[in-house]
């Protein structure tokens, strides 16, 4: 059954705590978490190992999505660090477990 829903994610993956720091949107979380994790993803994430997935946020519309990612590009680290650690004090990865 189709649903009228849709679905963006605005995420950030790092390598360690307080490492470097990537952000992207994409409309289907696990899947880009997959890409990026088994290096399908050429590029800047690959380079420096960022499979960890320590923030994300979902928008039901594009172009919310869209501004939000380029808002969080063009933040200071340290905002983006505080983004983080207010919602994932460990930088654990959120997608540990997922299949």
């Amino acid at each position: 059954m189709p649903h009228n829903i849709h679905e963006y994610y605005v995420y950030i993956l790092t390598n360690q705590k307080n490492g470097t720091l990537y952000i992207g949107m994409t409309n289907n979380l696990q899947r880009r978490v997959r890409e990026h994790k088994s290096g399908k993803l050429k590029g800047f994430t690959q380079r420096y190992g960022l499979h960890r997935l320590v923030y994300y946020e979902f928008h039901q519309y594009v172009n919310n999505a869209i501004l939000r990612e380029k808002q969080l590009k063009k933040w200071k680290r340290q905002w983006k660090i505080r983004l983080i650690e207010a919602e994932n004090p460990y930088w654990s990865d959120l997608a540990e477990g997922w299949s």
